[in-house]
């Protein structure tokens, strides 16, 4: 080999090589400090009006700003946020798929789904943090419960005979029960919805007795005296609700849940780019109205860096997946 590597020839064809692969690196570096030289796809795994697709669109909406490019978002709803997050996950890592990675897809699914055809620690890199949401334990204002205490009170003297509604299986609507009647000792019938809205509706005509729901899906019954509050699933009071105590307040700390989202791009996306769009979305963050708007709705605002997002997911795995087989919580 050593007497080939003195030929002209050889050595020639080995400075090309190198010519070549220099050539490519320098020109990746320039096309990720272009990034994006094209609109960006933004992946919703839920459908068009709720929560995470309005919440996609505002910070959509304010990174195309900061990024001088546009923002296109497409819901793909369905499997409990499952579909829309495969599509995310199987997409060409370069930088122009991005999307909304959920509480469910990210730290619960795996668990619940055994055929699960996307691994969220294998196939997916997050970006940033959005938000996190407390629920708010809410029944109807007819209820003869007043109190956490009355309704632990009226479970204990009749088990499995109070009612809890929920937007489906495995969602933090029956998590977050699930993780109360664990703390206080009581069993209770789980009556599952297609939808969040769809169990609300029916707590409000009477049909079950109580609901975890999403602060900001409740919070215009509330205020319109058509729920009432009980107790929230954050660690402290919220300032939209001064006069509800937390769980942990209760005596109930492990009822601590919060519904978080954030952005997440295919796993092989280019180191430069994530940092770039998680420097952009930690400005948009910033924005004084997008601020007041979750804030408004009784969120905490999101940031931080990648590496962040990243243990807040692995934390919040290995909590529900605990839950979910000590349960043995199955989907329909």
């Amino acid at each position: 080999m050593s007497k080939l590597n003195n030929l002209p020839w050889v050595r020639i064809a080995f400075i090309a090589l190198g010519l070549i692969g220099a050539s490519c690196n320098i020109s990746l570096s320039h096309a990720q400090a272009d990034y994006p030289t094209k609109p960006i796809n933004f992946i919703v795994p839920y459908g068009a009006g709720g929560g995470a697709d309005s919440r996609s669109r505002q910070i959509a909406l304010r990174m195309s700003a900061i990024l001088k490019q546009s923002i296109i978002v497409e819901n793909k709803a369905g499997a409990g946020g499952n579909i829309g997050t495969e599509f995310i996950a199987r997409a060409a890592p370069d930088g122009y798929t991005i999307g909304m990675g959920n509480f469910a897809p990210l730290a619960v699914n795996k668990s619940l789904f055994g055929n699960l055809r996307y691994d969220p620690e294998a196939d997916l890199v997050p970006i940033v943090l959005i938000e996190k949401g407390p629920l708010v334990l809410v029944v109807n204002p007819k209820s003869p419960y007043k109190t956490v205490q009355d309704i632990v009170a009226a479970a204990k003297a009749k088990p499995g005979v109070l009612t809890f509604s929920s937007g489906g299986i495995g969602g933090s609507h029956q998590l977050s029960a699930e993780v109360f009647m664990d703390s206080a000792g009581i069993t209770m019938i789980h009556v599952p919805y297609k939808s969040g809205s769809a169990g609300l509706t029916d707590l409000m005509a009477g049909n079950v007795d109580m609901m975890f729901d999403q602060m900001y899906s409740a919070m215009p019954s509330i205020k319109g005296d058509k729920l009432r509050a009980l107790a929230i699933t954050s660690k402290k009071r919220s300032p939209l609700l001064p006069n509800i105590p937390s769980f942990t307040e209760l005596g109930y700390p492990k009822v601590e849940v919060l519904n978080w989202q954030g952005l997440v791009a295919p796993k092989g996306t280019p180191k430069a780019i994530i940092d770039k769009l998680n420097a952009v979305a930690n400005e948009a963050l910033k924005d004084p109205q997008f601020r007041e708007l979750m804030l408004a709705q009784g969120n905490e605002i999101g940031g931080g860096t990648p590496a962040d997002f990243a243990a807040l997911i692995k934390a919040e795995a290995a909590k529900w997946s605990a839950v979910v087989k000590a349960h043995n919580i199955k989907p329909e």
